[in-house]
């Protein structure tokens, strides 16, 4: 690693190659401050150059480096001692508080203030709407404006959205209820991939649906045996076909294909839980494009925006609005919250949900980028906000997760992942979310210590 030279001179190299791109440019130097700490290139304790050295090699003023230095102390990445300068700030010996690698939200994205974002969105909430209006009951599924900022959200996935088919719901897992309960009975099998998200098993079994997995290969659920349990009766499935939790997996547009065309021949429906389109660059077209009659299309924003608004929205099934639907959400939920819901509605029109999006999204590319430094034999894309990591013999999941929860670390195991509990064979695995960690050099400490742990035997 380089260090100071003899003199103390602030060294300037990792800023060697550096150019700022269009967007805001303190970020960008903040982004460059923070990849230089977590690659090494910088060391706890080092002097950095003084914030005017810095604006003259990148051909920015002053004021946007301070911005940018003030936003890093404000991290926690570096110090300030005065007249003496800034200096890398100290490592953290120890991951107090907890780091949670086992829940997946989004990370928090570079350079966007959530705090700031919510004062004035809820500014121009009030401005636009009577308060009273948004503080009572309104009718299930959102208002027309909601529904239109939902079409205008899910058109980018599915192209053009009538919103009298979009729905407001509160929360991905309220919607996947919903659609169970709307598009099956009691007894009734709900078809799954062997590895799944557990919510959608845990909301099927207590509506009395039969959970059933169905074989997959390379390319994921395989379309003949969906066809063998079609045939013998089963008529509602459920995928996650982009960037899959847990597995990553992203299913091919071959693939897709197929499955909507037994959704057509069989008059099937599909659950199509994406929750992390927006974070894929260059996923194939949801299968609700594909087969649109037959599909619940589910969208949540926890995972690409922030898990706080609890909202997602659903692309219904058929040409008309699905009553039965819109009765087992407002059976399950009454009504998504109209407050969040008109603040959802502000930040897509202004465009600042595509901008928080975007930026969460270049978040996740970092920290995958971070994960593959510090971990071998994990399974991941450079997107998305979690991987799936194989355990090394003899390792089993819930040891590690005991021994790691003593070294400050949640984890979350394979088993909490499959479809049936019938099994004894379940590999010795672990989905690892990158999104909880408050920064990437607390990130970088996290899946370090990991490593550290996984190299020595229970």
């Amino acid at each position: 690693m380089t260090q100071p030279d003899s003199n103390g001179v602030p060294r300037t190299d990792w800023l060697a190659k550096r150019t700022l791109q269009r967007g805001p440019r303190y970020t960008q130097i903040l982004g460059f401050l923070e990849t230089a700490i977590v690659d090494g290139l910088l060391q706890p304790g080092e002097r950095l150059p003084a914030q005017r050295e810095v604006a003259r090699r990148l051909g920015v003023d002053l004021t946007t480096v301070t911005r940018a230095f003030t936003e890093a102390r404000q991290r926690g990445l570096i110090r300030t001692r005065g007249a003496r300068g800034s200096f890398v700030a100290a490592s953290r010996a120890d991951l107090a508080p907890m780091v949670d690698l086992g829940m997946n939200i989004p990370p928090p994205p570079l350079g966007h203030d959530l705090g700031a974002m919510l004062r004035e969105g809820l500014h121009q909430v009030l401005v636009r709407h009577d308060a009273s209006v948004l503080m009572t009951y309104q009718h299930g599924g959102g208002g027309t404006a909601a529904r239109a900022a939902g079409a205008r959200w899910l058109e980018p996935l599915l192209g053009r959205t009538d919103a009298a088919l979009t729905v407001l719901a509160p929360g991905a897992q309220a919607a996947l209820a919903a659609a169970i309960l709307s598009a099956s009975a009691n007894g009734d099998s709900v078809l799954v991939e062997p590895w799944v998200y557990p919510g959608l098993p845990a909301a099927a079994r207590m509506l009395g649906r039969v959970v059933r997995a169905v074989a997959t290969d390379a390319e994921g659920m395989r379309p003949d045996a969906l066809e063998q349990a079609l045939r013998a009766g089963a008529r509602l499935l459920y995928l996650n076909p982009t960037l899959q939790n847990p597995t990553t997996h992203t299913m091919p547009a071959m693939r897709r294909a197929a499955i909507a065309a037994l959704l057509e021949r069989y008059d099937a429906r599909l659950i199509e839980d994406d929750p992390y389109a927006r974070l894929a660059s260059h996923a194939p077209a949801p299968i609700a494009r594909l087969a649109p009659r037959h599909t619940f299309y589910v969208s949540t924003l926890a995972k690409c925006l922030t898990p706080g608004l609890r909202l997602a929205f659903v692309r219904l099934p058929g040409a008309t609005a699905s009553d039965p639907f819109l009765a087992a959400l407002h059976a399950l939920s009454v009504m998504p919250s109209p407050l969040h819901g008109a603040l959802l509605t502000q930040w897509i029109g202004s465009g600042l949900a595509e901008q928080l999006a975007s930026a969460v999204r270049e978040e996740a590319r970092q920290r995958q980028r971070i994960a593959r430094l510090c971990l071998s034999g994990a399974t991941s894309t450079d997107q998305g906000i979690h991987l799936w990591h194989a355990l090394p013999a003899p390792w089993t999941a819930p040891a590690l997760m005991a021994r790691a929860r003593g070294e400050g670390l949640a984890l979350m195991p394979s088993q909490a992942f499959q479809a049936t509990l019938d099994t004894d064979d379940t590999p010795a695995a672990l989905r690892l979310s990158l999104g909880a960690a408050a920064d990437r050099h607390q990130l970088k400490t996290a899946l370090e210590r990991l490593r550290e742990l996984m190299t020595h035997a229970p």
